[in-house]
């Protein structure tokens, strides 16, 4: 919740009386308040000119009227609080968050009629307002709002004005707050199948290889004993050298890995809006991040310039954790504002993929020339196991009544992919990344069938 300082008519001005005060007072008056005014000053100038001094009267009521009305209100000084509060703060592409206002009056005096508005960007919708009636010294009132956006991004939400106002309506002035908070609109996460992929290490319950059993008891390092230690792990060659009981350490487990390669480069991907090819790699890579957290993998977020997210470590984030919820927020934060790169290839990223063995890799590619096909089908020597999604311009904007299947210029890309070990599908306007999903692994469990089950994990 964020709390905005009081809010008063004259804040920061100490010329309430001078000349400065009543022009910001006299350009707050409505159509109302300028229409007595000038009425006011016409039958004055009338009355002068016929001699009528009642008519004279009357004009000096109608002048005089909104000039009073906007000096009382500029010299009024309300105490307010405001406060904001989004439910919730992160919401996905296409759906709703409520925006919760409040307005506490602070003063020992009641408020007149105000006007609550709060600043949107366009995308979110129209711009809110409330008509809040008298509130009394010490009282709130609360209103909500709603808003939503089919495009993800980091939106402002505030600063919240006050619109203050007269009874007569001669006179309207506006306040703001200096507060705001922002709304992350993140991709869509489509919930995939628990299929079984390559690339999988064991252990954790289901036998996975532990990385210090596969180096042997030469390589065993002890450690001195600790209250609670169970006596079973006493290292009695190591006990004997130093001269005090040492204990075998806990073989640690080696964690399933897995890095999501997101191709942001401009030149790869055609049109825009939330229906095109670049929207949807970005929410397939946010669903496959999600759902290799939930299933315990340490997952790593690549983009073709080589960059990941902040605050990642070397091995990426842990799933099956109690931080893996803190990891697909940050993940999911800065896939929020992902935006299309000046890079024209892959070579970065492929930079950061050959320094080590990686795991699974789940690629999700634009239009690839030759020369970064090849790049892309080398990543996958140092991977245990790699899917790639092709969204070629020509294939994603074709209508679906034209007839299947890949057309050439894909379908050269995919062989080659293919050759490399990649598990590569092309991406089709309108399909859903669950049915490619399980396709991958139809695919990969008929290559590893066909290979006398080489790769098969």
């Amino acid at each position: 919740m964020t709390a905005g300082g009081p809010v008063q008519p004259d804040e920061g001005r100490d010329d309430r009386g001078e000349g400065g005060g009543i022009r910001t007072a006299l350009t707050g008056l409505t159509t109302r308040g300028r229409s007595f005014l000038a009425a006011g000053i016409a039958a004055a100038v009338c009355a002068y000119v016929l001699g009528q001094s009642d008519l004279l009267r009357v004009g000096l009521l109608l002048a005089v009227l909104p000039l009073v009305c906007a000096t009382v209100l500029y010299r009024t000084r309300y105490r307010v609080a405001g406060s904001r509060r989004l439910s919730p703060a992160r919401v996905p592409a296409g759906s709703e968050a409520r925006v919760h206002l409040r307005m506490e009056n602070v003063s020992r005096l009641p408020t007149g009629l105000l006007m609550l508005q709060d600043r949107v960007p366009y995308v979110l919708g129209p711009r809110p307002r409330f008509v809040l009636d008298r509130v009394e010294a010490g009282g709130r009132r609360e209103v909500s709002y709603r808003v939503r956006s089919d495009l993800r991004g980091r939106y402002p939400l505030g600063p919240l004005q006050l619109r203050l106002t007269d009874p007569f309506g001669m006179c309207e002035l506006t306040r703001s707050f200096s507060a705001y908070d922002t709304l992350t609109v993140i991709p869509r996460v489509e919930p995939l199948p628990p299929v079984r992929l390559s690339g999988e290490a064991k252990g954790y319950g289901d036998g996975r290889h532990r990385s210090v059993a596969l180096a042997g008891e030469d390589d065993v390092i002890p450690r001195g004993y600790r209250y609670g230690d169970d006596l079973r792990r006493v290292h009695w060659r190591s006990t004997a050298r130093y001269g005090e009981l040492m204990v075998r350490r806990e073989e640690q487990p080696q964690r399933a890995r897995c890095t999501v390669l997101l191709d942001t480069r401009g030149a790869a991907f055609a049109g825009a809006g939330p229906d095109s090819a670049f929207e949807w790699a970005v929410a397939g890579a946010a669903s496959v991040l999600v759902h290799m957290l939930e299933r315990g993998f340490s997952v790593r977020l690549l983009t073709d310039t080589g960059s990941s997210v902040p605050g990642e470590g070397a091995d990426g984030f842990a799933g099956a954790s109690q931080e893996s919820a803190d990891a697909a927020g940050l993940m999911m934060d800065t896939l929020a504002v992902v935006d299309h790169s000046d890079g024209t290839g892959l070579s970065r990223a492929y930079d950061v993929l050959r320094g080590g063995n990686e795991g699974l890799l789940v690629a999700f590619f634009g239009d690839l020339d030759e020369e970064q096909a090849a790049v892309a089908a080398k990543m996958r020597q140092r991977s245990g196991g790699a899917i790639a999604f092709l969204l070629d311009s020509e294939v994603w904007m074709r209508e679906p009544a034209d007839v299947p299947g890949p057309l050439h210029r894909d379908a050269e890309r995919l062989r080659l992919l293919r050759e490399a070990g990649w598990t590569a599908l092309s991406v089709e306007r309108g399909v859903s990344l669950e049915e490619l999903w399980r396709q991958a692994d139809r695919e990969r469990t008929g290559v590893a069938a066909a290979g006398g089950g080489r790769g098969a994990s």
